[in-house]
């Protein structure tokens, strides 16, 4: 990466973060993935209990194979094979009484507002209710200027990488572009828009100096 990007990248980052700590969110940053995860890992206590939320970025930084390789810590990880698809949402209800959620945002904009779409909903309630603390990791590829920038961002390239990603059979998969489907597939179905936090720092947004997830 040259100089005047990542020169770029870390200015941004702190703008972000100053709008972050003004709306009571906290924020980091990390000029590579590398740093972020190990950053990440250093904030779980042994003894934690951890949700997992789908998340690219963090499987790109095999996140997660590092957290359960961690001694004393508990993921509550919904995904694995072996659950059927009740004891997958089943799982996905334990997670809102973790310690910790951690995950990503869709978008995240300049002045400290983060956008999230889900299909389900479990990650963008636990964002907002539940765990004692999230930590998000967002790669700074995921800024927009205005939050209408970011739901653009969020529906137009986020959620058609994921259909495309994770093989579901809707229209967005088939064209790669969003088409406002109304299919029993769609994963556009719940917005949030977080501004701020009632409990001061619950949520630390760490933000990453190159590319991650969509």
């Amino acid at each position: 990466m040259s100089t005047p990007q990542k020169i770029f990248y870390e200015k941004t980052a702190q703008q972000i973060i100053q709008a972050l700590e003004k709306r009571r969110m906290a924020g980091s940053y990390a000029p590579t993935g590398a740093q972020a995860k190990e950053e990440v890992l250093a904030m779980i206590p042994a003894g934690s209990t951890v949700f997992r939320c789908g998340s690219t970025t963090l499987a790109e930084l095999g996140f997660w194979e590092a957290l359960k390789a961690k001694p004393g810590v508990e993921v509550i990880d919904p995904y694995l094979p072996q659950y059927s698809p009740e004891e997958g949402i089943a799982r996905r209800r334990q997670g809102l009484t973790a310690d910790f959620m951690i995950a990503s945002s869709n978008a995240v904009t300049l002045d400290g507002k983060l956008v999230n779409l889900d299909g389900m909903g479990n990650r963008v309630a636990a964002m907002t209710f539940g765990p004692k603390k999230v930590i998000l990791v967002v790669g700074l590829n995921k800024v927009a200027v205005t939050l209408e920038e970011a739901m653009d961002r969020t529906k137009h390239v986020a959620a058609p990488m994921n259909c495309i990603r994770l093989d579901i059979a809707n229209p967005c998969r088939e064209t790669g572009l969003c088409s406002d489907c109304h299919t029993p597939t769609r994963i556009c179905n719940m917005w949030s828009i977080i501004e701020g936090q009632a409990v001061k720092d619950r949520i630390h947004v760490v933000l990453v100096g190159e590319p991650l997830g969509f």
